[in-house]
């Protein structure tokens, strides 16, 4: 089959790689119809290099037709048309019969101390074939493909699989009272549907980006947006238009992509140098020395009322980054983050995805959909936010 391979930083490939094969009584194989590429991929892209190994499958936004399934697993079919979880959970563990799918103790990397083990998505994450392949092989399978129906173009359930379940375990997370307000930091997929979502519950939503076309799709749905290179300071601008308090709470979607400030623009670079290195080396600098490029987390805590809440969706990769804690503590800031786990919202979102009327506009944030073999392309139009790329979709 074809499957886009990482090859290097900055290099990835469409090549041809063996066909997946059950390996467990509880997989599933599924021939991908759409995989959608995320602002985490440009993570594996740009800086995580160390934890990859050339030829490895990326991919963690797949939907498709079911293939065969091992047989534990009773819940779909060959035939049944699914969308995958970018996290793989058993459904059945401590963890997962508390929503806490992400944390799943049956696919935990204990080797780099992280949670559930995620598609596509390095060694750190289970080093597990991703889904921007002609087909992916799908481990708990018995628990986690989501069972959709078969009318409607795959963009009206491919979100599903991440950014869409992301954004609402972020908007529940920033706990918004009736008739506050909310701002969301960072237009891209995951802060289009947050404020969307935003609106949907009836808040008000002020959306930070400083590209033109995401914040032209983020008002086309009624929400109110703000330039951040227009105004000197983004807080600021913030509790003015908040009654001089700051909004409630405060989304981060942005993560470890944010661009701004020297100080910032130095963890940039040592990103960059660590990329370079060679990899054992490279890993242990960054598992105890790694930072990120914090401007809109600083500006998310700076501009959140007293008592507020802040709520990160955005990934971040730092073990050393410095944090305001006198500010924060003096201010009584909430802060919630993690990992979405996705089975834990599925209910509550698949109605609202289903409702003809699109009240999430899912079918409203595909930019750019395109064949497989385009996706070496699109990784760098994406990375660049060139050619006024939001979304990309690719069609194997």
């Amino acid at each position: 089959m074809k499957a886009l391979t990482w090859q290097g930083r900055r290099t990835v490939k469409v090549l041809d790689v063996p066909d997946p094969v059950l390996q467990a009584p509880t997989d599933a194989i599924v021939k991908i119809t759409s995989s959608a590429i995320c602002g985490s991929d440009l993570h594996l892209y740009e800086v995580l290099g160390p934890y990859l190994d050339a030829g490895d499958v990326l991919g963690h936004e797949p939907m498709g037709i079911v293939e065969q399934v091992g047989e534990q697993v009773t819940h779909i079919k060959p035939g049944d048309r699914v969308v995958i979880p970018f996290n793989i959970s058993c459904g059945t563990c401590w963890m997962c019969t508390r929503g806490l799918q992400s944390q799943c103790e049956t696919t935990q990397v204990h080797a780099y101390d992280k949670g559930a083990s995620l598609f596509g998505f390095s060694k750190m994450y289970g080093q597990i074939p991703g889904g921007q392949a002609e087909y992916l092989r799908v481990p708990q399978a018995q628990y986690g493909p989501i069972k959709v129906s078969d009318s409607g173009p795959d963009e009206k359930y491919l979100f599903l699989s991440d950014i869409l379940p992301t954004a609402w375990q972020g908007m529940a997370y920033a706990d918004t009272p009736e008739g506050g307000t909310v701002a969301v930091f960072g237009l891209g997929p995951v802060g289009q549907f947050a404020s969307r979502i935003g609106k949907l519950w009836g808040r008000r939503v002020i959306a930070v980006d400083p590209v033109a076309e995401r914040r032209e799709m983020a008002a086309r749905h009624g929400v109110e947006v703000l330039d951040p290179d227009a105004v000197d300071d983004v807080a600021a601008a913030l509790r003015e238009m908040t009654d001089g308090r700051g909004p409630d709470s405060v989304v981060d979607a942005v993560g470890m992509e944010a661009h701004g400030s020297a100080g910032s623009t130095a963890a940039k670079i040592a990103q960059s140098t660590v990329g370079l290195l060679p990899d054992g080396l490279a890993r242990k600098l960054t598992e105890t020395i790694g930072v990120d490029r914090l401007t809109a987390l600083h500006n998310a805590l700076d501009s959140v009322r007293r008592g507020g809440t802040v709520s990160l969706s955005g990934v971040y990769g730092g073990v050393a980054d410095p944090m305001p804690l006198m500010s924060m503590f003096d201010k009584q800031i909430q802060l919630r983050m993690g990992q979405c786990n996705v089975k834990r919202w599925i209910d509550e979102i698949l109605p609202v995805v289903e409702d003809p009327a699109d009240p999430l506009g899912v079918l409203d944030l595909t930019t750019h959909s395109v064949p497989l073999d385009r996706a070496p392309e699109m990784y760098e139009i994406f990375q660049k936010k060139q050619d006024g790329c939001i979304k990309v979709v690719l069609k194997p």
